[in-house]
């Protein structure tokens, strides 16, 4: 793998002590087994969306990206923002709050598509939340991601992932640093999404942006994987039968 120049790395003190920290973290306690870095974007803002499985992904996500020369913003939950710590540091580093259900929802697509305009990065897991797929497959997303991307003309590169829920199981908050985990992350080339740009951007429009998302990232953790996912996306909207 050739060692890419970095793009857009952060001016922020923080932001970069912040890296060096969690890089080191993750150089103790996992493998890389990456690939694609130097297919993303050269110039121009792009969102990067990966599938969901455990609290780390974020954490290995944001390693991938940074190690290949970009400083991802990401879309968190408010209530992060207001914990002592943790909050500080999104505040600082200039992540951007989603204010779920309130009349400041919208706050965070209009930062984000400022990010993208401005030539920076947005990460997103499509999903919202970890997956509910009994056997961590990928699961329907919601629109959020469709929906920046179709209003912001950016392209979308998928980032799948696999491995980081042997570190930290789904839902689980212990640790299991060794043996130190192989991570798989792979990027792929852009999701096509020009020809819906041009339609409106109802609901069928965005559905059909997020399925072929999930699509993307569905075929690439089935190559890391070895497996076929389900024929039928686990959907939370659904009740079981």
């Amino acid at each position: 793998m050739v060692k890419r120049t970095p793009l857009r790395q952060p001016q922020s003190v923080l932001y970069r002590t912040a890296a060096g920290v969690i890089r080191s973290v993750l150089w103790l306690m996992t493998r890389k087994d990456w690939h694609g870095m130097n297919d993303m974007p050269a110039e121009g803002g792009f969102i990067a969306v990966s599938n969901h499985v455990t609290y780390a992904d974020p954490l290995t996500f944001a390693h991938f990206l940074y190690n290949s020369g970009y400083a991802p913003h990401y879309l968190a939950k408010s209530t992060l923002f207001d914990l002592p710590v943790v909050g500080t540091i999104l505040h600082k580093t200039n992540q951007i709050p989603v204010h779920r259900g309130s009349m400041r929802a919208k706050d965070a697509v209009d930062t984000g598509m400022k990010v993208l305009g401005s030539g920076g990065v947005i990460a997103m897991f499509p999903e919202g939340t970890l997956t509910r797929d009994p056997d961590l497959w990928p699961m329907v997303a919601r629109t959020g991601a469709a929906r920046m991307a179709l209003q912001s003309g950016v392209p979308v590169i998928p980032v799948a992932q696999w491995g980081a829920h042997r570190l930290l199981g789904r839902y689980s908050t212990v640790i299991r640093p060794f043996p130190r985990k192989k991570i798989t992350v792979k990027a792929g080339p852009p999701i096509p999404l020009d020809d819906l740009r041009q339609r409106p951007h109802d609901n069928d429009v965005l559905r059909e942006a997020s399925t072929r998302i999930m699509d993307a990232l569905t075929d690439m953790v089935e190559e890391m994987r070895g497996q076929n996912a389900p024929a039928v996306r686990f959907d939370m909207r659904k009740k079981p039968t």
